[in-house]
């Protein structure tokens, strides 16, 4: 059987001669599919057929397109092509594209869960409220003539501008059933829940891929808590302990209801406004490659 590298060439990491490297280190029979419009990355594992494995160079909206696509459990290896590719070096792969598909051409594989938020599957992190409006903005940053999505220095100027408009302060403005009310939440199926730059953030710590959901929900954020969130979030600790925060982790399914409609982001992409958001845990549900 044939291995299929689906690959998303507008990834802020990929180029011509990255993308030859990466092909020389997979198995000689890997064909290459690359995506030329959002949501071509669905099409084309779903309609994979009975290959082998399928690898995907790309980020992580790359990534998840793919994870929505799969119609049979064929084992996949995600390879960092994005700006911060959190899924594979959650994984453990290394950031190194090449050095990553050598990694997985070697055929290792482990069962890991995935998240739904309202039916979509996700790898990593799904958030509504904060995070995901921070993703919008930047999105609205619109994308170079290349088709690359604006870095972390531009993650980081939008943070600001988004803390300087609320005067730094979130209030509660959605209620977790059973769980209490929140300014934010943040849903995760692995830790770290995401990175800035080669810092990885554990914002929602003790969440493991063969386990079910974490949720971390401060009930309000000031300026006074953002430093500490950011360092304890290196230390591996997020805001667990804090008064007034929700947190919990090994969850089958978490329902959020907003006073509004607020942005919710799936594995770094802007899924929409939400007034409703319901997460469930999708336990062994796929074979990566590691």
């Amino acid at each position: 059987m044939s291995r299929l590298l689906i690959v998303n060439p507008f990834a802020s990491g990929v180029d011509t001669h990255r993308l030859d490297a990466v092909r020389a280190a997979l198995p000689p029979e890997t064909d290459v599919r690359l995506t030329t419009a959002p949501g071509e990355a669905s099409e084309i594992a779903r309609e994979a057929g009975d290959v082998e494995a399928i690898y995907v160079l790309g980020g992580d909206g790359t990534y998840n397109e793919v994870l929505n696509g799969l119609q049979r459990d064929v084992p996949v290896g995600f390879l960092p092509g994005g700006g911060t590719s959190v899924l594979p070096r959650a994984l453990g792969l290394p950031r190194n594209p090449v050095q990553a598909a050598r990694r997985v051409a070697e055929g290792r594989t482990r069962r890991i869960g995935l998240g739904r938020a309202n039916g979509r599957r996700f790898g990593f992190s799904a958030g509504v409220g904060l995070d995901a409006e921070l993703v919008r903005r930047v999105d609205e940053l619109g994308r170079s003539p290349d088709g690359r999505r604006p870095g972390d220095i531009a993650f980081i100027r939008v943070a600001l501008g988004t803390l300087a408009e609320s005067h730094a302060r979130f209030e509660p403005q959605l209620e977790l059933e059973g769980l209490g009310r929140a300014a934010f939440a943040l849903v995760a199926n692995c830790s770290p829940y995401t990175y800035a730059g080669s810092l990885a953030l554990d914002l929602v710590p003790g969440v493991r891929f063969e386990d079910g959901l974490g949720v971390l929900a401060p009930e309000r954020l000031t300026a006074r808590d953002l430093p500490r969130m950011v360092r304890q979030g290196v230390r591996g600790r997020g805001l667990t302990g804090r008064t007034g925060t929700v947190y919990a982790i090994d969850l089958d399914k978490i329902v959020v209801h907003c006073d509004r409609p607020l942005p919710l982001q799936v594995d770094g992409e802007d899924a929409g406004d939400v007034v409703e958001v319901v997460y469930e845990a999708e336990r062994d549900a796929v074979t990566v490659l590691v």
